[in-house]
Order: structure tokens, then sequence, then C-alpha cells
């Protein structure tokens, strides 16, 4: 049965392409010298669109018989950008590479496939990209059978897919977030047919479990949950990483389990807003602080989670977290702006005073907390004491780092249709003054550390002095200090010797074999 052919006009000039054949649900057309198989297209409607379908889960995801050879004897290069869920998006295509026979390489003129897995965020983010493929264009004239490809969430913009069609035609294959698992199956498209494949579902799939994941290292991303439903104003993720799904709890405790059992130092449980798992489980009362209170029972020394969302972050989660053992103290707590009026602006949904509240309760009950945050400046209709506002929040909740950004329009949000009347000389000085106050909390914040003895996961070596071996604490500072290249991978006890604004420098109290593995640090 013939399936219905979506009209893919949008994406292209009319007078420049012609469409080639129509079958099967996909649309092949020629367009500068190209022939482009769309499969399906990113739509800003139907990503928008938060339906109530069941969401189903799959486990049987093997490769496919023909694939598990495919790439013998050739290598792969992924470029990653943006968050830890496109770190994490990557670790999956790395172990799907490697189960069709590919190998990694770091040299980009070795490898068959280069994929740039990457973010919309931030416009420059995208600038990046574009760049980049300025540059591979002049590799892929040099090796034609080079295929070329770009995932992640650029992709799910349809004015992305428009411009890698119509200027950047040596790209092969375009895919987005919610199709991950297709990449064995989209690879064979583009070496049978030889033409740009074009496969971005708008809305969101199924949830793929079983997938296999290539990690390095001692610390592993636990993905527990995909997408957000919140629309914050500015932001592009719940267009490009669909709505709220939840993994189950037994999935995600199985997998935590096993990292254990393979010796991992540390998980980061990864949602685009952690906190609200559980919150579309149908048929069970299972929330954030439950699946914590769980996985305190796993012998698995530090757990950490990003990214919450404050309209989120619950009594009973704050309960849970003051219990310690393997859960650390390191919060990440994104308010971006401190003025309510730009709050409501942005549809936060929570005030400057509910934000206040509800730091003064993670503080009561968890006195050593280090609190880190995101902060947007220069948002549409920002005045300078709504900025001042900003500046006084950092202060009283004694924010020790943040993440800080200039905001950046997003096509297709509702921010983006705002007058963005704050000129960018402003926006440029308002984030000068904003890193220099968060500066100024850091180092605040590491010198009250000076002659303390922390526990530190050390995590390897300096690139300029081999002798010099750095980590991090549970709050998630880092920490220089000199020793033996055998100690990576192992916690060690440290004396903070000297803070530095953005890391401390530390003595050895005692090698790692005699270093007790505190859980209370």
């Amino acid at each position: 049965m013939k399936k219905e052919t979506k009209d893919y006009s949008k994406y292209f000039d009319f007078s420049d392409a012609k469409v080639i054949r129509e079958e099967d649900g996909k649309t092949t057309l020629r367009l500068n010298g190209r022939h482009i198989q769309i499969q399906s297209a990113p739509d800003y409607k139907d990503e928008k669109k938060r339906g109530k379908e069941e969401i189903r889960i799959h486990y049987d995801n093997a490769i496919p018989e023909d694939m598990r050879d495919f790439g013998r004897d050739k290598f792969y290069y992924i470029m990653t950008y943006g968050c830890q869920m496109n770190e994490h998006d990557t670790e999956v295509m790395r172990g799907l590479f490697e189960e069709m026979g590919y190998a990694a390489t770091e040299d980009r003129k070795q490898a068959d496939v280069i994929l740039l897995n990457t973010c919309a965020i931030r416009e420059n983010a995208e600038d990046k990209v574009f760049g980049e493929l300025g540059h591979l264009k002049t590799l892929k004239q040099e090796k034609p059978g080079l295929i070329l490809g770009v995932c992640g969430c650029m992709s799910q913009e349809a004015a992305v897919v428009n411009r890698l069609m119509s200027k950047h035609p040596h790209v092969d294959l375009v895919f987005g977030t919610h199709n991950i698992h297709r990449l064995p199956h989209l690879l064979r498209d583009v070496v049978f047919s030889r033409e740009m494949v074009i496969e971005v579902w708008s809305k969101e799939g199924d949830i793929i479990e079983n997938l296999p994941k290539k990690r390095d290292g001692m610390r592993a991303w636990v993905n527990i949950m995909y997408g957000c439903d919140k629309f914050c104003t500015y932001c592009i993720v719940p267009y490009t990483r669909g709505k709220e799904r939840s993994r189950l709890p037994e999935d995600v405790i199985a997998e935590v389990r096993d990292l254990a059992r393979r010796g991992f130092k540390e998980i980061t449980l990864l949602g685009q807003n952690v906190n609200a798992y559980g919150k579309d489980f149908a048929d069970r009362q299972y929330r954030f602080a439950d699946l914590m209170e769980d996985i305190r029972s796993i012998d698995i020394p530090r757990v950490r989670f990003t990214t919450s969302h404050p309209r989120d972050f619950d009594d009973h989660l704050i309960e849970v977290l003051a219990k310690g053992g393997n859960l650390v103290e390191a919060i990440h707590l994104p308010f971006q702006s401190g003025s309510t009026e730009v709050l409501k602006r942005m549809s936060r949904k929570y005030t400057r005073e509910q934000f206040l509240e509800l730091v003064r309760k993670i503080r009561e009950a968890i006195p050593n907390a280090v609190l880190t945050s995101d902060i947007i400046v220069g948002f549409p209709g920002e005045t300078e004491e709504q900025f001042e506002e900003t500046l006084s929040i950092v202060r009283e909740t004694r924010i020790s780092m943040a993440y800080t950004f200039i905001y950046s329009p997003r096509e297709g949000t509702p921010a983006a249709a705002m007058e963005d009347n704050v000129p960018m000389s402003v926006k440029q000085e308002r984030l000068s003054r904003l890193n220099a106050l968060i500066a100024e909390m850091s180092l605040k914040s590491n010198q009250q550390l000076v002659g303390e003895t922390v526990e530190v996961l050390v995590e390897g070596q300096s690139k300029n002095n081999p002798n010099v071996l750095s980590g991090r604490t549970r709050s998630n500072k880092l920490i220089h200090f000199e020793g033996p290249k055998d100690w990576v991978g192992h916690f060690m006890q440290v004396r903070i010797t000297k803070p530095m604004t953005w890391y401390l420098n530390a003595e050895a109290v005692e090698p790692p074999q005699l270093a007790a593995l505190s859980h209370g640090a």
C-alpha cells in the first residue's frame, strides 16, 4: 500500500528543485546537482503538539544481522556540541557504530563517517556547526566516499534543514533527536542510494531501551527521561526534544546496578527537566525523589543529577537529598532571572520570592549544599533595575558558579516575537558585571575550604604538567594536586592548600589504597 507523501514544498524553492519521485512516504528531489531523499522533516507545529497517545517501550533493538559487519575496517568520528544529553546521545551512537564493526578515530582524515551531534540552544552554537561544515567540505572533496552527517537538536529545526539542503549539498545524512536508534538503517540508505538522506521526526518517538552505549572513564550518564513540557518562552528544547517521557524506574535502576557492577565511580541522572520524572506515569505514584531514594541503596559511590527546574523541586526531594550517602551535595538549580517580572515574561511559573524560599529550604536541610545555576541577561524588556535583582539573588543565594548567557532569540519560540529592545552593548556590559560577581562568589566559596580535607575522585593528569592530577569533590569543585598517574580513577583524601577562582590547589593526605571511601565528606 502506498504511504501518504507529505508536502515538503516549504523546505525548498521549486524554481531550483525538481521532484524526482514520491513513493513509500518518501520524496526524492534534485537540488544543486544532488538527489535528496526526504523520509521525514521537522515541523514546528507538530513539535509543539502534546498528544495523549501512549508512549511504547521497545526492548528488542539488536543491530540487523546484515549490518553487523557493515563498518568492518572503517572508522567513525563524532563531534559533540551542547549539553550532557548530547554527550549521552553520542555514547549511544558510539555503541551503535561499534556494534556495526566501526572503530573510533580522532583523526577526521582517517574517518569514513563523520557526525556532528549539534546543539540549538544558542545562535552561536549553530554558527560553530555551520563553520565546521565549511571546513569539512574540503575533506569531502578530497575523500568523496566520506559520509558526513548532521544530527541532534539543530536537525529538529526546519530552517536548519532548509539551509543544509540548499547551502551544504556535501552533507549526506540529517537525522534528529528522536530516531538515533535508526542510525544503522540510515547509514545503509545513504550508502546504497548515494543520495542525501533526511529523516527527522517532528513528534517524539517511543522509549528505546537496551541500546548499546560506549562509555569511557569512571563516570557515566544515565538518561531517566526525555523531553520537556515547560515551554519557557525563550527555549527551543520542548520543540527539539519533544514532550516529557519517563523511563520506567525498573529500567533505570537496572542500568545503574549494571554500572555499579562494572565499577563506575559516579553517575549523573539526566533529563531536560530531571525532577519532573514520573509525572507522566498514569498507573503509579512514583516521582524523582522515590527514584533517588531507591538509587541510594545501590553501591555506587556518587550520584548526581541535572538539570532541575525550581517548579518541580519539592519537599520530598529535599528530604531525600538531605540523607546524603551517595547522593552528593552539588545542586544545579537554574533560576534564569532574579526579577519576578522577567520570570513572568519567560513563563518560568515561579517568582523571585518562591525561588528564595526554595533555596532557604535546601540550605536548612543540606547546610553544605553547593548551588550552581543558569542565568540569562538581556531578555526582552529587561530593565537595569530588573538586572540588579538578578545580581542580588546571586548574592542572597550564594550561587558559587553559573553558566551565563546573553539572550539569543530562537526561531519558533514565543520570545522570538517579542521586541528585543535591550541594546547589545548593554547586554554585554551586564554579562560582564554578572560574570565578575560569579567569579567573586566562586572565590569566596573556595576560600572557605582552605585547610579542609576532602574526598576527590581523580579524573586525569594535567595537559601541561604530567605530575599534576585533577579531580572533583562531591560538591563538584575542581581540585589540582601532585601525584603519580596510577592514582587516576581512585578516590583520594586531599587537603586544600590554596583557593583560586575556578579551582583549588591541594596536597594528597594519603595514597588511594589507604583512603576510606567517605560518602559524608
